[in-house]
C-alpha cells in the first residue's frame, strides 16, 4: 500500500471524478463510494472482457488538511497471473499460439500498470489545480500573532516585531511526524490523539 499527499484547493471528489474519467473505459470500469471526507474508488477488469485476466485495485481519497491524502490499496492481479502463465504454456506448445494470444498479452501487461497508472493520473491532476505533494505556503510560515508578518517556520521570535512565534508554529505527530495545526486533536495522518 502506497500513501502521498497532496496540498492544495483538492476535493476527494475532485480525485475521484479524475480517476474514473480515466479508468472507466475498455476493459477497465471504475466506481466510486463515500462522502465528501472520504472517497474510495474501486478499478477492476469488466466481467467477462474479450481479452486479459481480471484484476483490481482501490484508491481511498480522504481530505485532511490543506488537501488530500491518496492511498493506492495492493492490486489483485492473479487473474493476470494466469492469464499470463496460459499465454506462456500456450507458447511452448506452440510458438504460433503467441499470435492468437496477443491481445490477451498485451491487455495483461496494460492491466499490471494500473497502480502506476493511478499515481499518474492523481498526479496530472493535482498539477492541473496547482496542487503538490510539498506541504502548502500556509505551513511554510509562522505568522506573527502581533504585528501578522509572516515570517519562516522554526524561527523563535518575528523578524520584524520580534515577539515569540511559538504559539504559532506548526506542531508534529509525535506517532509520524505529520505536520498538524492547532486545535487538530487527532493526526489526519494516522488517526492517533495529539498529545495538548
Amino acid at each position: 500500500m502506497e500513501q502521498r499527499i497532496f496540498h492544495g484547493d483538492l476535493t476527494p471528489a475532485d480525485v475521484a471524478n479524475a480517476l474514473v474519467a480515466h479508468f472507466n473505459r475498455g476493459n477497465l470500469r471504475a466506481q466510486t463510494f463515500g462522502d465528501d471526507r472520504s472517497m474510495k474508488v474501486q478499478i477492476a477488469t469488466r466481467q467477462g472482457a474479450a481479452s486479459g485476466g481480471q484484476t483490481a485495485v482501490t484508491v481511498q481519497i480522504q481530505r485532511v488538511a490543506d488537501g488530500v491524502m491518496v492511498t493506492v490499496g495492493q492490486q489483485a492481479w492473479m487473474g493476470v497471473a494466469a492469464s499470463m502463465g496460459k499465454t506462456l504454456f500456450a507458447t511452448l506448445r506452440n510458438p504460433w499460439n503467441l499470435l492468437d494470444r496477443l491481445d490477451d498479452l498485451a491487455q495483461d501487461i496494460e492491466n499490471l500498470q494500473i497502480s502506476e497508472n493511478v499515481w499518474q493520473v492523481v498526479s496530472k491532476y493535482a498539477q492541473s489545480r496547482r496542487a503538490s505533494t510539498q506541504i502548502s505556503e500556509r505551513l511554510q510560515r509562522a505568522v506573527c500573532e502581533y504585528c501578522g508578518t509572516p515570517n519562516p517556520v522554526g524561527t523563535g521570535g518575528c523578524v520584524a516585531c520580534g515577539a515569540p512565534l511559538g504559539n504559532v508554529q506548526p506542531r508534529t505527530c509525535p506517532a509520524c511526524g505529520f505536520v498538524v495545526l492547532r486545535g487538530e486533536h487527532n493526526c489526519p495522518q494516522c488517526g492517533k490523539p495529539i498529545p495538548i
